[in-house]
């Protein structure tokens, strides 16, 4: 059984029991999280594409961390101008377990 979700303007593939990292979402560690835009579903025998959603269809997880991703370091350069810039960037995520996938 998994399900394709989007959340956070990306795609996700899910089964029950994956944990995966996602753009933050609103909630405290624990709270429960219902993904209801899923555009695709399958129980292992029949496959359901949505159009552009498949109806009835949501996968509830669990939030289990709210933090910051590792840094990314933007550095701009320009040859022979004495032009640098180095600038960091921290992404705030939330690690979610999938618990299941209902319709």
């Amino acid at each position: 059984m998994y399900a394709v979700i989007k959340t956070g303007g990306k795609q996700y593939r899910v089964s029950p029991g994956d944990e995966l990292k996602v753009e933050k979402l609103a909630g405290e560690v624990g709270d429960t999280v219902v993904f209801d835009k899923v555009l695709l579903a399958s129980d292992g025998e029949e496959v359901r594409v949505g159009n552009p959603f498949v109806s009835g269809s949501k996968v509830v997880g669990l939030i289990k961390r709210q933090a910051k991703d590792r840094k990314v370091v933007v550095f701009k350069f320009k040859r022979r101008k004495g032009y640098r810039r180095k600038k960091g960037h921290r992404q705030h995520f939330s690690l979610v377990r999938i618990e299941s996938i209902e319709g």
